[in-house]
């Protein structure tokens, strides 16, 4: 799998990830993202700020973002591209995952298959 990215920011995720960690209490080394079960869906995704990296965590550079993958979501996520979206009634961080199936009515929790080695061609470019 080298070579392969597990996640991709925008310019506009980048830009507001920066902005937020500047104005962190304490030094933050990155933005750690993964997965947990739970909601209507099965799982949901989970962000909190990363003083470290943990062993065993992918550590992604992308537009001067530091990103801590939970080496348990590595392949729920691989392929994925985070953005922050704004709309009238809410800003928020989205995942476009490919491997995401679906999602539930209220938009807090979705249904992830992990990737596969066949599905890799696909799911993320080379």
């Amino acid at each position: 799998m080298s070579g392969f990215k597990v996640i991709t920011l925008t310019d506009r995720a980048a830009d507001r990830l920066k902005a937020i960690m500047a104005d962190a209490e304490k030094p933050i080394a990155g933005l750690r993202v993964g997965v947990k079960n739970g909601g209507c869906a099965g799982m949901s995704y989970t962000m909190e700020y990363a003083e470290a990296r943990k062993p065993g965590e992918d550590a992604i550079e992308d537009r001067g973002v530091t990103v801590f993958i939970d080496p348990k979501a590595v392949l729920f996520l691989l392929g994925t591209e985070m953005d922050f979206q704004t709309t009238k009634l809410s800003s928020q961080f989205v995942f476009n995952n490919p491997n995401q199936t679906s999602a539930c009515g209220c938009g807090e929790s979705v249904a992830i298959t992990p990737a596969t080695p066949d599905r890799l061609g696909a799911a993320v470019p080379a």
